[in-house]
This record gives C-alpha cells, structure tokens and sequence, in this order.
C-alpha cells in the first residue's frame, strides 16, 4: 500500500517523476539564443570564480557566510542579453529576477552555508542569496520573494 502511495504520488507531480536523483545537483541555464541548455555540477561552479556573502536572513539566525557564483558571473558565462531571469526551484515554484540584479556585489547562486554543502533536502543544493544586510533596497519582501532555494533552472528571457 505505501509504495502504491508513493508511484501514485510521484505520477501525479511531473516534476518528482522526471527528476532523477542524478539531475538533483545539476543547474541548467537558458537563453532564447543558445542552441541547448548548459548544465552545471557543483564542480562546475566551484571552478568559476567565487564569491562569499556575509549577512543575515530571515530564514536563518545571526550573520551567516554563503559562498557561490555571483549571479552576474553565471550570466555572463552564457553570454546571452534579456530583461528577466525566470528562476525555477525543483518544486516547481519560479520567480521572475530582473537581469538588472545581476550586478557586482550583488546576489549569488549559493552551493554553501557556514562552509558547509547547502543540504538538498533544504534550501539546497542551490539558493539564490541577495547581500540583505548590505544595502536597505535588499530588505524588502520582493527581494525574499526572489532568493528562491532548491534552485534547479534559470531561464534568460524578456
């Protein structure tokens, strides 16, 4: 009976069904002008230059370091131009992030928390993470609707 329970949930969720425990650590990125979609491991993002966060979260206590590729980094390795980045969680819930976000200083795609993997059961593997504390315009509701965790595709578009 459980297992009948479990098929029939998974087939009723086309995002549980298709996501294999294999494609869990994978990122893929979009753009209407590339020929196919890129995908990253985290080796992958480990090897583009790094970048660390310090700040506090409402989903988290105290200050806490995220390390990750900054969004403008990842965007401008795939070398594409769009007005908005459609970001989608593994769950199915997206968000729209204006490209103009995407700057230096600006939020990253986190793979840590404190030095350690960010748990993919959680927020993780991938969480896109705004520096809240250093500017007030990143302490808004519309900027913690746009940190969007269990990040599994980004999409470049207009």
């Amino acid at each position: 009976m459980f297992n009948a329970l479990c098929l029939s949930l998974a087939m009723s969720s086309p995002l549980l069904a298709q996501e294999a425990p294999e494609n869990v650590g994978l990122l893929t990125l979009e753009a209407p002008g590339a020929a196919a979609p890129v995908a990253f491991d985290l080796d992958a993002l480990k090897a583009m230059p790094v970048t660390e966060i310090e700040t506090s979260t409402v989903w988290t206590d105290g200050v806490t370091r995220f390390t990750g590729v900054a969004l403008s980094d990842l965007l401008a390795d795939l070398g594409e131009e769009g007005t908005v980045i459609h970001a989608m969680a593994r769950d199915g819930y997206t968000v729209e992030i204006p490209v103009s976000d995407a700057v230096p200083g600006g939020p990253i795609v986190a793979y840590e928390m404190d030095g350690a993997p960010l748990d993919a059961d959680m927020m993780g593997p991938y969480w896109i993470i705004y520096p809240y504390d250093s500017d007030e315009a990143y302490r808004t509701e519309e900027i913690e609707a746009r940190s969007i965790w269990q990040l599994a595709r980004l999409t470049l578009g207009d």
